[in-house]
């Protein structure tokens, strides 16, 4: 199998947020040479520093173990950082030959190994896991905690991936994942509401991306304040207003909670 090149087209279709890091395309220990599995981790990284703070680790490595150390990150917002298109050193030894480092995709997702998950960031992880099974023609079944094919790790903390797999195959399938009733009131009641001026800037560029995955383009993708000038204002809050037109929600260029529970579901 040539280099992965499609990552990025393959989180895309996820309707989060994605980075193309630098060099992906090119980034590896050789090509991939199959795709039989996916192997879900957490970074163990520190508890602050933004999204992504495991960033350069993953990419470059540690002491005693050069990078690329998985294919994809997932930051705390949901965001899917493009890492690698080749081969990554992200299980080894493997107690299955379906997801050793030369046969599945890493996914390393942002969490010390104690913190509660934010909810976005696990939706990103089942859609993620969803459209790389879609991708390459896997089952939900060959999705993996990294503790479970790596007799000496115990990640990622917390999720249970009995229920993890049953939502990745309702995906497959075309159903949103049953996590709860409310789970979108849930995500809401930890997003901000954002207004021309806002600078939640986490939450200002998830909110750009998110636009962008739905087909309303703002013209500066990457600015983290909702104005980072006048043109940005403009034709940031007609995007907004083009959206929430489409969901039948007032036109007054405010980004709350309808929004974020309309994009995110």
């Amino acid at each position: 199998m040539p280099w992965l090149t499609r990552l990025a087209t393959v989180a895309r279709r996820t309707g989060f947020p994605v980075i193309e890091v630098d060099g992906w395309k090119s980034r590896g220990h050789g090509p991939q040479p199959e795709v039989q599995g996916v192997v879900c981790h957490h970074t163990a990284g520190p508890a602050a520093g933004g999204d992504y703070p495991s960033l350069k680790v993953v990419r470059d490595g540690r002491p005693g173990l050069d990078g690329p150390l998985s294919q994809y990150g997932l930051g705390r917002s949901g965001t899917i950082y493009v890492i690698a298109a080749g081969r990554c050193w992200h299980n080894a030894p493997s107690t299955s030959p379906l997801h050793d480092n030369s046969s599945s995709i890493g996914i390393e997702a942002e969490n010390n190994g104690r913190q509660a998950w934010p909810t976005a960031q696990l939706l990103a992880y089942r859609r993620l896991c969803a459209e790389i099974c879609r991708e390459y023609g896997l089952p939900a079944s060959r999705v993996k905690a990294h503790r479970e094919v790596n007799t000496g790790k115990p990640d990622p903390h917390g999720i249970d991936m009995t229920d993890f797999r049953a939502d990745v195959a309702r995906l497959l399938a075309g159903r949103a994942p049953a996590l709860s009733e409310s789970w979108t009131e849930e995500l809401v009641d930890n997003l901000p509401t954002l207004k021309p001026g806002s600078s939640h800037a986490r939450h200002v560029k998830t909110m750009r991306g998110l636009l962008w995955a739905r087909g309303y383009e703002p013209a500066n993708m990457h600015a983290t304040r909702y104005g980072a000038n006048p043109d940005d204002l403009a034709d940031l809050k007609a995007q907004v207003n083009a959206y929430k037109k489409a969901h039948g929600l007032a036109e007054d260029g405010v980004w709350g909670d309808a929004c974020w529970k309309t994009a995110l579901s």
